[in-house]
Parts: structure tokens; sequence; C-alpha cells
């Protein structure tokens, strides 16, 4: 079974059965994987920020680095106004990229690769940027779905396109990510079995393509972690700057 290349993709149990009412609350391996994910942001940005000396140390770098590289993303795509929302959208960031790379190292479990974990992580995103909306600008925030310029005989149309559009940004952000992860997964799954299953003599030409894979994989799971983050500035930019 574990030649399956869906099987990793299993969620199972760890520890006892908890449940409240019809709902399961059990400890799973998903969860300790976002539990590890956290907990390894904490710990390196922890140390990253004690000693804050002239010459950083690797972890240093890296937190500083990280730090930066979200600030000027923020900046860039949303403006000054979203200064208050970086503890957020850095967090994000930081989980959604630890749970990408943790995914991996063998045997470990990618959380991402399951919708019910993006979909909820988009959905939050979606309904906090929607509030955030009508917070700064009340009833005008309605003003979104119609776009300046367009003529009155093409507003009913575009109103609808608008809103469709608007409604469906968790179902994209989600399923974005958790597609590219669980194809990319899948697909290192696929050439690993061909490694074994062709021997010593046959094996060379797919553990070249897993090798590559395993790069790109490496390099996707960082993208995929960006674009997360730089939609998300982009859905809070719409939020409080009322572009239309």
């Amino acid at each position: 079974m574990a030649s399956n290349p869906m099987y990793q993709f299993n969620v199972y149990r760890i520890g006892p059965e908890i449940k409240l009412g019809e709902i399961d609350l059990s400890f799973t391996n998903a969860s300790l994987f976002m539990v590890i994910s956290s907990l390894a942001v904490l710990i390196i940005f922890n140390l990253g920020s004690k000693k804050n000396s002239l010459i950083p140390n690797k972890i240093q770098l890296l937190a500083e680095l990280s730090y930066t590289f979200v600030s000027k993303m923020i900046s860039d795509t949303a403006g000054s106004k979203a200064k208050p929302y970086f503890s957020f959208i850095f967090s994000l960031f930081m989980f959604v990229l630890f749970c990408n790379m943790f995914g991996m190292i063998p045997y470990a479990f990618t959380v991402t690769s399951h919708i019910i974990v993006t979909f909820v992580l988009a959905a939050f995103i979606f309904f906090g940027v929607t509030v955030i909306g009508f917070i700064k600008h009340g009833f005008g925030y309605l003003k979104l779905f119609v776009p300046s310029g367009v003529p009155v005989v093409l507003l009913p149309l575009i109103v609808v396109i608008e809103v469709i559009s608007y409604l469906s940004r968790p179902v994209s952000l989600s399923v974005r990510l958790f597609a590219n992860m669980m194809a990319g997964h899948t697909m290192m799954k696929v050439f690993g079995g061909f490694v074994i299953s062709l021997g010593i003599v046959g094996g060379w030409l797919p553990l070249g393509f897993s090798v590559a894979l395993t790069g790109l994989e490496i390099l996707v799971a960082f993208l995929q972690a960006y674009v997360f983050a730089i939609l998300t500035c982009i859905y809070l930019n719409d939020a409080l700057n009322l572009h239309h």
C-alpha cells in the first residue's frame, strides 16, 4: 500500500480518539506537522532576534532577510496602509513556507497538499479582508464591483462577473496551493517507484528525473508560499485602497 503514490496523503490518528459530539478532534499526522511547522518558525525567529549583532549569524541573517522580503512585498503590493497587517501576512507566509518545506523531507507529511487546510486559510483571509473593506469604507466597499468607465448597458453583466470573481477568491487561492503541492509530491513518488521497480540497471534515468524534480519541487514550495502571501496582499490592497 505504501507503493501507492496517493498513500502519502493519508491522514491518520495519533494517540487516543477525541470526539465532541459528531466532530472528531483527534490529533493526527496533519496536526503534528502543523505544530512542528509553527514551532520551527517560532524557534528560528526567537533565536534570530535574541542577538542583534553587527555581523549576523546564519539564523539572524535568515530572520532579517525574511522580514525584509515580506516587508517589501507588502509595501510594493498594498502600500503603507497595509503595514498594521504585517504580522499576519508574515506569519501566513512563513507558516505556508515551512509546511511546504517540511513536506519535502522523506516520510514527512505535506499539510498543504490537503484542500481542507488550504481552503480554511483562504476562507479566513477572504472573510478577514471583506470585513476590513466594510470597516474602512462602509457600504462604499461595494463600489469594488462597479469598475469606473463601464458603459451603463454593460454594467449589470460586469457587476455579476465582478461578484463571481470576488466570491471565487478563496477557491482559487486554496486550489492553487493544494493542487501544486499534491501534483508535485505525486510525481516524485511515481518516479521514486520507477527507480525501485527498474533496479540498478534501468533505474538511473528515473533517478535523474527524481533528483531534478526534487529541486524543482523545492522551488515550487517557495513560490507557492510567495504566491499565497502576495495574493493576500493584493486582496488587502483592494480592501484598503478600494481600486475600482
